[in-house]
């Protein structure tokens, strides 16, 4: 029986990421993000229970725990790995516990706390029905139940001589924890923000996706994978696991669309685009397409006038730094989106990298891209004499694409 649970420990690290890929905020500066009113944890219930293997491949199969089928573009493991986690439930080994949070949307269904990359090994190991999405996963490089390599969960179903294999995993118990009544979505933030997951850490953007799913939402994840330049640029093979590249993308689509309505909380601005554009998707379609293919274009004009070196990294007062920097990505992309702009400031390649570079050696611009980059101020600061430096080298009136707010 499910018994309640009156805390969850959590652990304290933030993000991590390969330097040469991108900075990302830390931790509390997500934390700080957080809208949060009043008794922020009222009414929500934690409750322990043990699933079965068996249990959990059911309530995936029904849709009732939310894992799109994309997201296996975006598995952070291969398949020795998800097969060596199918192996140790076959075997009875302990494994990390699930968090699921109450889909208050819909009833009876679930959203992914932590445990997606299990959850993903499972559905498609389990993935016996067709058209479900899903590749069925094929165990292999096996350490104790070689006789299972080569095998799929139908392959044990109809083999007898796989039963004792088949109900060892089938029994095995799952650890689950179920977030129910959280009446304020900061609380489902935080708990997601501050679980230790060892060396892969969460991003807040594969929350939003599953927090406010929709066409535009799926549209941001599929056009982010698809981006080659966008992969170059983060140095990717396949599309980032923590769903990074998405929110790089969606980060443009909001100030691109919304700039003015910005008030200095980067979450809430980016939950509430993410809400407007799925809502506004039948109307908005073709002019989001288009903004997605400038901003293709945006990240190559970028990379030709800086060169590969050293495009869309801070000047720290002597050098470019080695790590790429999301405020530069948002203040580059919203300008250099501007087909004009681009027409004008072909061959100013030095001239651009110049006037950036006397930009960055004003403490207060330079400030404006390393600490509290979320700020209106800092937003004002950075776009807007961006804005000033690119009018006055293209001579393409800017005002229209600054902040106001």
């Amino acid at each position: 029986m499910a018994e309640p649970l009156p805390y969850i420990g959590f652990g304290s690290r933030g993000f991590v990421m390969s330097d040469d890929v991108l900075i990302e905020e830390n931790l509390e500066e997500e934390l700080q993000d957080l809208e949060v009113s009043g008794d922020w944890s009222r009414g929500a219930v934690l409750w322990s229970t043990d699933w079965t293997t068996e249990t959990v491949i059911s309530q995936l199969d029904k849709q009732n725990i939310d894992l799109d089928p994309s997201f296996q573009r975006r598995s952070a493991w291969d398949e020795k790995k998800q097969s060596l986690f199918i192996e140790s439930l076959a075997l009875g080994l302990p494994i990390p516990q699930l968090i699921l949070a109450e889909n208050r949307k819909k009833r009876g269904s679930f959203i992914v706390i932590d445990g997606k990359q299990r959850l993903l090994a499972l559905r498609r190991f389990g993935s016996t029905k067709p058209n479900t999405g899903f590749t069925p996963l094929k165990l292999r490089g096996l350490q104790k139940l070689k006789n299972l390599n080569g095998k799929t969960y139908a392959d044990m179903q109809q083999d007898l001589g796989l039963d004792d294999d088949r109900a060892a995993f089938e029994n095995s118990s799952i650890r689950t924890i179920i977030i129910r009544n959280a009446d304020q979505e900061e609380y489902l933030y935080e708990v997601f923000l501050r679980i230790n997951t060892g060396s892969v850490q969460l991003s807040p953007q594969e929350l939003r996706q599953a927090l406010h799913p929709g066409p535009f939402s799926t549209f941001v994840n599929e056009a982010s994978a698809a981006s080659q330049e966008l992969r170059a640029t983060l140095k990717l093979k396949e599309p980032d696991f923590r769903m990074r590249d998405a929110e790089i993308l969606l980060r443009f689509l909001a100030y691109s669309n919304f700039i003015d309505t910005y008030a200095g909380n980067l979450k809430v601005f980016l939950d509430r685009t993410t809400e407007a554009l799925n809502d506004d998707w039948p109307t908005r379609e073709v002019e989001l397409r288009t903004q997605v293919t400038e901003f293709e274009n945006a990240l190559e004009f970028t990379r030709n006038a800086f060169g590969d070196k050293f495009y869309l990294r801070k000047w720290n007062g002597k050098e470019f730094e080695s790590k790429k920097n999301r405020a530069v990505f948002d203040i580059m992309l919203h300008y250099f989106s501007d087909q004009t702009i681009r027409q004008a400031l072909a061959g100013k390649e030095k001239d651009i990298t110049d006037a950036f570079v006397k930009l960055c050696d004003q403490d207060d611009f330079r400030s404006s891209l390393e600490t509290t980059t979320k700020s209106i101020e800092a937003n004002r600061i950075r776009f807007n004499r961006w804005g000033d430096a690119v009018q006055a080298l293209s001579g393409v009136d800017t005002s229209s694409k600054k902040f106001t707010g």
